[in-house]
C-alpha cells in the first residue's frame, strides 16, 4: 500500500496550481513608460519590490488584478524640491504629495537636519514649532536613515544642505572659511555623499548661505561632483540681479566639473519679467558650451519663504535669536527700515519685487498662536488693523513671532511661469512640504503649491493649456529627474525597476489648492504603488510605510 506522502508528487503531477508567477498585475491601463514615447493599451506586473514584466494585450494571471479602467499607468512622480522632513515625521503618510503620485521626495534646498554638531541640535530643537520631534543623529545619513526605521509612506532622498555644512564648521556668523575649515567642509560634503547624498544643495538669498563667496561654492560642488553628485541651488538672485546669478552657477559648473541645477526657475518681479528671452539665451548657450545645467519649478505666480526675505541679511547673522535681539534696537530697526525702503545692495528684497504691494504679501504661518489671527490675511489688511507702515509692520511681526513669519509674495507673471513649465529641461518641485488636511497641519496654511503642483502641471497646464504631451511630461516628472539623481532603478516602467508605480486619469487631475483655501487634496490619483506596496488604493491612503532612502550614485564609494 502506497503512503500518503508518497502520493504527494503525483497529487502535484495531477493538478495543483502553480503558484501566481506575479504578485499584481495592473491591466487595461494607457502605459507612459517614462521614456517620453506615446502611451499604449498594456500591462504592468510586479513582484515583490520591482516591476517584473511589462507587455502589450491581454494582461498575464497574477495573485492580485488592478483593472487601470483605461487610466493613465506610469512611473511614481518625483519631488525634486520637497520641504517635507517634518511633516513626513508627524504623518508619515506624505498625503497632499500621495494624492497627486508622487513617490519620492527629494529634500535638500540649503538646510538638512545633518551632519549635525550639539550646538547645532540643540539650536534646532529650540526652534522647533508645531511639530516637535528628538533629534539622536548626527550624522545625515542617520537622519535619512531614520525615516525608514521609523516608517515613511513614501521614498525620500536628499542633497547635504551647504548651508548645513557651513553652520557645522562656521557657526550662523557673516565669515569665511580659512583653507582648513573649507578642507573640513569639503570632507563633511564626501561623507554625506557616502552616506547617499544626491549632492550638494544652496539657499543663497538666506543667511547665513548668503555670506558665501562662490570660491567656496565651487569648493563644496568640486566635492560632491567628484562622488558622483549635482550642485542645486536656490540662486543669489532670481529678477533683477539674475544676470549675476547665472553668471556665478556656470561658474560653479566649470570650477566644480560637475552638473548644476537651479531650483524654483522664475523671474521674480516685474521689472525683470521681459528678461526671459536672455535668461534663456544665457542657458542655452551654456549648455551649448558644454555645461550641464537643468531647473526645477513650480507652476504659480506666488512664491512663499518668510520675512526675512524682504530685510538685509546683515541683520540676520548669527541666528534667528541675534536677528530679533537687533530688531529690538531702535537705532538698528531704524536702519534696517531704510533699507527695506530703499534698493538693496548684495541681497534679495522680495517685497520690492512685489512692487512693494501690501496686497502682494499674504502671510500662512506663524510661532506665536497670538499672531495666527494673521493667517489669510495680507500685509494690506495686517497694517490697516495695527496703524503702522509696511516695513514697520513687517519688523514688528517678526520681533514678536520670534521667527522668519510664512508669507506668500506675488512675484511672477503667468505668461513666463507657463513659458518655462514647457522646457525639456525642466522637471517640478512643490518648495513645499507633505502635509495632510487634518491634525497639527490645521494650525497654519499653506502656499497651495504644497496640493497640487503635479496636478496642475499635468491637469492645467498639460492638459487644457497644451503645454507639452501627456507622454514627455511624465517622462519630466520621472524619468528625467531619476536619470539626474543617478538612480538607475527608479523613474521607468521596465523590468528590474523598483515598483513605483502611479494611475490617474489624464482627463480629471487637476489641482484643487488656491491661495483661499490652500488645504484641499487634488483629483485625479487613484492608485499609488510604493517599493510594489500599494499605498494610496482607489483614491484612499493604505497607511502602509514601505518607504526607502533612496541613496545617491557615491553611496558607500566616497572617501569621507
Amino acid at each position: 500500500m502506497m503512503k500518503p506522502l508518497a502520493l504527494l508528487p503525483a497529487l502535484l503531477l495531477l493538478g495543483a496550481a502553480p503558484a501566481p508567477r506575479y504578485d499584481t498585475v495592473i491591466a487595461n491601463g494607457v502605459v507612459y513608460d517614462g521614456s517620453g514615447q506615446p502611451g499604449y493599451r498594456g500591462w504592468v506586473a510586479l513582484k515583490g519590490d520591482r516591476i517584473a514584466a511589462v507587455g502589450r494585450g491581454e494582461a498575464p494571471a497574477a495573485a492580485r488584478r488592478v483593472d487601470a479602467g483605461g487610466k493613465a499607468v506610469a512611473p511614481g512622480f518625483i519631488n525634486m524640491q520637497s520641504w517635507a522632513p517634518t511633516t513626513l515625521i508627524a504623518d508619515p503618510r506624505g498625503m497632499s504629495d500621495l494624492k497627486q503620485g508622487v513617490t519620492l521626495e527629494v529634500f535638500g534646498e540649503g538646510w538638512t537636519m545633518g551632519p549635525q554638531t550639539d550646538a547645532m541640535r540643540a539650536a534646532a530643537l529650540r526652534r522647533q514649532e508645531d511639530i516637535t520631534f528628538p533629534m539622536p543623529w548626527r550624522s545625515f545619513g542617520e537622519w535619512m536613515q531614520s525615516y525608514e526605521q521609523r516608517g515613511v509612506g513614501l521614498n525620500v532622498a536628499s542633497f547635504v544642505g551647504a548651508t548645513t555644512i557651513r553652520i557645522h564648521e562656521l557657526g550662523e556668523g557673516d565669515v569665511q572659511p580659512s583653507s582648513e575649515q573649507l578642507a573640513r567642509m569639503q570632507a563633511l560634503v564626501r561623507q554625506a555623499m557616502n552616506e547617499g547624498a544626491m549632492g550638494v544643495g544652496s539657499a543663497l538669498i538666506y543667511a547665513p548661505a548668503t555670506y558665501a563667496k562662490t570660491p567656496e561654492l565651487a569648493a563644496l560642488a568640486k566635492a560632491s561632483a567628484a562622488c558622483g553628485g549635482e550642485y542645486i541651488t536656490h540662486m543669489r538672485s532670481e529678477g533683477r540681479n539674475i544676470e549675476g546669478a547665472l553668471d556665478e552657477l556656470f561658474t560653479i559648473a566649470r570650477d566644480s566639473g560637475g552638473p548644476v541645477e537651479i531650483y524654483h526657475f522664475k523671474l521674480s518681479g516685474a521689472e525683470s519679467w521681459g528678461k526671459r528671452a536672455d535668461v534663456l539665451r544665457r542657458i542655452e548657450a551654456a549648455r551649448t558650451a558644454g555645461l550641464d545645467v537643468r531647473a526645477t519649478m513650480y507652476v504659480y505666480t506666488a512664491g512663499a519663504t518668510g520675512l526675512d526675505a524682504s530685510m538685509p541679511t546683515w541683520v540676520q547673522a548669527g541666528g534667528v535669536e541675534k536677528w530679533v535681539e537687533r530688531l529690538r534696537d531702535p537705532a538698528t530697526r531704524s536702519r534696517v527700515i531704510a533699507e527695506m525702503r530703499g534698493s538693496p545692495s548684495g541681497w534679495e528684497n522680495l517685497y520690492m519685487e512685489t512692487g512693494r504691494d501690501p496686497a502682494k504679501v499674504l502671510f500662512i504661518g506663524f510661532r506665536n498662536p497670538d499672531l495666527r489671527r494673521y493667517i489669510s490675511k495680507t500685509l494690506a489688511d495686517v497694517m490697516k488693523e495695527r496703524g503702522t507702515s509696511a516695513e514697520d509692520t513687517m519688523v514688528d511681526l517678526v520681533v514678536a513671532d520670534g521667527a522668519r513669519v510664512d508669507t506668500v509674495y506675488f512675484l511672477m507673471s503667468e505668461e513666463n511661469v507657463k513659458a518655462f513649465a514647457s522646457l525639456p529641461w525642466v522637471s517640478l518641485g512643490s518648495d513645499e512640504g507633505a502635509p495632510a488636511t487634518e491634525g497639527v497641519f490645521l494650525k497654519s496654511s499653506n502656499h497651495p503649491r504644497a496640493f497640487g503642483n503635479v496636478a496642475r502641471f499635468l491637469g492645467h497646464y498639460v492638459r487644457d493649456e497644451h503645454i507639452d504631451t501627456l507622454e514627455s511630461a511624465v517622462r519630466r516628472i520621472s524619468a528625467l529627474p531619476a536619470k539626474r539623481l543617478g538612480l538607475r532603478d527608479r523613474g521607468r516602467l521596465a523590468p528590474g525597476m523598483f515598483a513605483d508605480v502611479v494611475i490617474f486619469d489624464p482627463t480629471t487631475i487637476i489641482d484643487r489648492s488656491t491661495y483661499a483655501k490652500p488645504q484641499q487634496y487634488a483629483e485625479g490619483v487613484s492608485d499609488v504603488w510604493v517599493n510594489g506596496v500599494p499605498v494610496l488604493k482607489g483614491g484612499e491612503p493604505t497607511g502602509a510605510k514601505p518607504g526607502r532612502f533612496v541613496k545617491g550614485p557615491g553611496a558607500g564609494r566616497c572617501g569621507g
